[in-house]
């Protein structure tokens, strides 16, 4: 993942500011009232951050000592582990050596050994080769097996997903194929050619809608249509092309819905997995004309770039040895754990779920359990609605993993989903009750089987803007209310507020620009962690932790950048720090404590703001156990300076109190940093550390100017908070 966008200075100015008026005083209040703290956390629970998988060669390349060692610097204490092979379609060989269930052969279905003899420091995922899906969330180098034009392969389903495994009706876990056509097209007929095992019952249905992959783009009653003829009922196999209504029907997306299997492996099969589930060699859609004559509307090539685009609702895990990936390296575990960049603290570990076996996860367990590693809490899976699975499917697989996992060690916590982002909230397909809640329909499905209590934390990740090529000003004024939205979002949902909610990724986009290496990105990276834990957040994990170089992503305009801490040169060794890293020390290190103790943050505000409302300068106020007030303070202006003064509101009569005595100031700006754009070769022309200075014997009207763009610390003594003069008492 990568993101980035070019800001130009003076429009942004304009689009962002408007009007500051005359009689407008810069004021930051910080609310006491009401007694309590908004939010308590540790720092060596709550600021972490990520490492995912990387390019052929980059693990030693990046994995240094020097390398690790300034990493480290940045002050970040919990490691989240990111498994990009979840994302690319692929099987996690987290250790190479392990044993296929086909070991003549040297295919079927893996599990890794949980054991080793020598260090396990770059593992590899395992491309399916009974792939169904065009299009995957990591390299997207790989192919549909549904319209490639080759019926010696095929697209099959999860087989963990049948009745054998679920112990439910299979017509409870539709599996289904989704063609997108890219533009409306006149259908009324079909074929597939099916595999070993086949669909007994099935339909062939259209969407009414605008794209039922982006579910709140369209009208409330979209939905899937069943063609007239579409219902195919206790069917026994057939190639034959069907007829699926005498009228034409224009539809862009097309899908078919498989619900009853024949339950029927290939010959000579000895693996009760073969058996399960659907299996497709070819998918034909299009027209049947007057003369019986059959077009086909889809495109068939070894091509994602020439076939046309297919989704899928699950894949089988089934691969060969030859289906390893080169291309992609995972760090190993030894690796991670002996480089010291975990702090000895327990990593949040992955586990492969969407594409995976929960032997092959069980065994993970247990290697690092062996190793001595420390483990608390374990993702199941990375990104399912990014994957398109369904909630229910989710948690049929997520209640299988968790029987296997919690057999070896029951005090581990599990969690999830790891949603990808999406600022709208996360919408599923409605179901028979119209619901279309994503969360609500996962965890009515763990109630529902009794396992709501294998729900233990809840994940997800953070990257507001896809759109890295429009002035960042006005982005970084809207970040607040887009993340408030979708945390409330998810309360009305039904997460729990009494498990810990974690950010496994955040950053500026998910897509790459110029944004990430200028000083927006060190803004919002503060902005979504401070706010996070204010609204209630356990731990927020940056994204972009090794060093790295810029890249174009996508190409619509000439601005290249990447989420990095450093910037790295062509042998991988660190060659400057980044916005990000000098942004991240201040968070870590001058406005958290850097101690492994309690911080209480509290409601801060200001009356600063644009003519949209949106504040210019935001604030967010810890109370610190040396007994410090930290105050951060974002000045979202590009190009005109503030003036605040920063007050207290103690109680309910209104009284007020002010910082006093000795003011600590650290400020980070654009007098500290500048970027000289030159494509790949860009690189800083000024990275140096924050200003510090001091205001002696502060009195309440002193004021502390912020710089355009600045990300400022004030620290120093003020108020104790209520509620540690008068702690409630113990119930």
């Amino acid at each position: 993942m990568i993101k980035t966008r070019y800001w130009i200075l003076p429009f942004i100015g304009t689009l962002l500011i408007g009007t500051v008026r005359a009689e407008d005083s810069g004021l930051i209040t910080v609310d006491l009232s009401s007694g309590h703290a908004a939010n308590t956390f540790l720092p060596n629970q709550a600021l972490g951050a990520g490492l995912d998988g990387l390019e052929k060669g980059d693990v030693a390349r990046l994995y240094r000592a020097d390398n690790i060692r300034q990493m480290k610097s940045a002050g970040f204490k919990p490691i989240s582990y990111r498994l990009r092979t979840e994302l690319g379609i692929e099987v996690w060989h987290w250790n190479e050596k392990g044993v296929w269930s086909n070991p003549k052969r040297q295919e079927g279905y893996w599990i890794s050994n949980d054991h080793s003899a020598q260090p396990i420091a770059v593992t590899h995922g395992y491309r399916l080769p009974r792939r169904g899906n065009t299009l995957d969330q990591a390299g997207n180098n790989g192919y549909s097996r549904l319209d490639d034009n080759d019926p010696g392969t095929f697209w099959k389903s999860n087989p963990y997903l049948d009745q054998y495994y679920t112990g439910e009706d299979n017509a409870l876990h539709p599996q289904w194929v989704v063609i997108d056509f890219g533009q409306r097209v006149d259908v009324n007929a079909a074929r597939i050619l099916w595999g070993t095992p086949y669909a007994t019952r099935y339909q062939f249905e259209y969407w009414d809608g605008v794209d039922p992959i982006y579910l709140n783009e369209n009208p409330p009653d979209s939905h899937w249509r069943i063609f007239p003829n579409g219902s195919i009922v206790d069917r026994e196999k057939t190639s034959e092309t069907l007829l699926l209504s005498q009228e034409l029907v224009s539809a862009r997306y097309v899908r078919t819905l498989l619900t009853k299997a024949s339950a029927q492996a290939p010959a000579k099969s000895r693996d009760i997995r073969d058996g399960l589930g659907y299996a497709i060699r070819e998918i034909y859609f299009g027209m049947l004309d007057d003369k019986g004559k059959f077009n086909d509307k889809i495109r068939h090539a070894k091509n994602k770039d020439k076939q046309t685009i297919i989704y899928t609702s699950s894949t089988d895990p089934w691969h060969r040895a030859s289906d390893k990936d080169p291309n992609v390296e995972q760090p190993g575990f030894d690796l991670i754990m002996r480089s010291g960049l975990g702090n000895h603290l327990p990593i949040l570990t992955p586990v492969g779920l969407l594409y995976d076996t929960p032997e092959n996860s069980a065994a993970e367990i247990r290697f690092l359990r062996s190793r001595g590693y420390p483990v608390a809490q374990v993702e199941m899976g990375e990104e399912p609605d990014g994957q398109y699975i369904s909630p229910e499917d989710y948690g049929a697989l997520y209640i299988q993993w968790a029987k296997v996992i919690h057999q070896i060690n029951p005090q581990l916590k599990l969690g999830g989903p790891g949603f990808q982002t999406d600022i709208d909230g996360w919408r599923a397909w409605p179901d028979t009750q119209g619901n279309t809640s994503w969360m609500n329909r996962f965890l009515n499905y763990l109630r529902a089987h009794h396992h709501l209590g294998d729900f233990n934390f809840f994940s997800f990740e953070w990257y507001p803007f896809d759109d890295v090529c429009d002035p960042a000003a006005p982005q970084l004024a809207k970040a607040p209310e887009l993340l408030d939205k979708v945390m409330q979002s998810l309360r009305q949902d039904g997460v729990p507020s009494n498990i810990p909610w974690i950010i496994t990724e955040y950053g500026y986009s998910a897509f790459a620009g110029r944004t990430e290496v200028e000083i927006p990105s060190a803004l919002l990276n503060a902005e979504i962690v401070g706010q996070f834990l204010s609204l209630g957040g356990h731990t927020a994990y940056l994204y972009g932790y090794p060093p790295n170089t810029p890249i174009l992503e996508p190409e619509t305009c000439d601005q290249w950048g990447n989420l990095m801490l450093f910037l790295a040169d062509d042998k991988g060794r660190i060659r400057a720090p980044m916005p990000t890293y000098y942004g991240s020390r201040l968070l870590t290190r001058t406005w958290a404590q850097p101690v492994n103790q309690l911080h209480r943050l509290y409601p801060a505000s200001s009356n600063l703001n644009n003519d949209q409302g949106q504040s210019l300068v935001t604030a967010y106020a810890v109370y610190r156990p040396d007994h410090q007030w930290a105050l951060m303070l974002i000045n979202k202006s590009p190009q005109q300076a503030q003036s605040v003064t920063i007050r207290f509101l103690q109680s309910s009569d209104k009284e007020i109190a002010f910082l006093k005595g000795k003011l600590d100031i650290f400020q980070y700006s654009p007098k500290q940093y500048a970027w000289h754009s030159q494509g790949e070769q860009g690189y800083p022309t000024r990275s140096n550390p924050p200003e510090h200075f001091t205001i002696q014997n502060a009195a309440a009207s002193t004021p502390v100017t912020l710089p355009a763009y600045s990300l400022t610390i004030v620290r120093g003594q003020g108020p104790v908070p209520g509620d540690l003069i008068h702690p409630d008492p113990a119930p």
